[in-house]
């Protein structure tokens, strides 16, 4: 019972309760109630733990924050979040190399080396500096075997020097849909 309360208490900083659950709150062995409420609050067990809907919650939140800010209704956002899954190691590579570009893309770099907040970035920083790229980053990162054998079930088997290259010829490719792009005369 006290997890149900605390699960009701818990939905409750989120959203509105319905008037069975409150019904149930005052007494649980109401009967015709407690079977209703109790699918319910399974429901919400089920939200709670669930990355999509904590993504809703965020994204209304900051919605709504933007939009008071801004003196404005409506929608904040284009379109809903996706979310792909990745199902080998040349997704996620892909992947990778997609968000690495994301400052590119967008104009905020115009190389991956001045890309900050990025896992390219972290990985150059470490090749210069001539560390192994999983000491010292600040974020750890998935480790890409020097050779093209996997060594560990955490790392890819696929080169950092192939990783790199990947993202210089990618950044350099000319999108209609995209901003910026690694001009020609950069060197990498």
């Amino acid at each position: 019972m006290a997890v149900l309360l605390f699960l009701i208490a818990r939905w409750k900083q989120l959203c509105s309760i319905p008037q069975v659950v409150v019904s149930y709150r005052k007494n649980p062995n109401q009967p015709g109630v407690k079977e209703t409420a109790q699918e319910i609050i399974e429901n919400w067990r089920a939200r709670l733990m669930d990355i999509s809907w904590l993504i809703r919650f965020l994204n209304e939140h900051l919605a709504r924050k933007a939009n008071e800010e801004d003196d404005c209704k409506g929608r904040f956002w284009e379109g809903r979040f996706k979310s792909q899954a990745l199902l080998d190691e040349a997704a996620v590579i892909t992947a990778m190399s997609y968000v690495d570009l994301n400052p590119i893309r967008a104009k905020m770099a115009k190389t991956p080396e001045a890309s900050d907040y990025t896992s390219v970035q972290q990985r150059m920083t470490a090749l210069k500096e001539n560390k192994p790229e999983s000491t010292e980053l600040k974020v750890p990162l998935v480790q890409l075997s020097s050779s093209h054998q996997q060594t560990h079930e955490n790392s890819f088997p696929f080169s950092l020097a192939d990783y790199l290259q990947l993202v210089d010829y990618a950044g350099r490719v000319i999108l209609q849909n995209k901003r910026g792009f690694i001009e020609p005369d950069t060197l990498s």
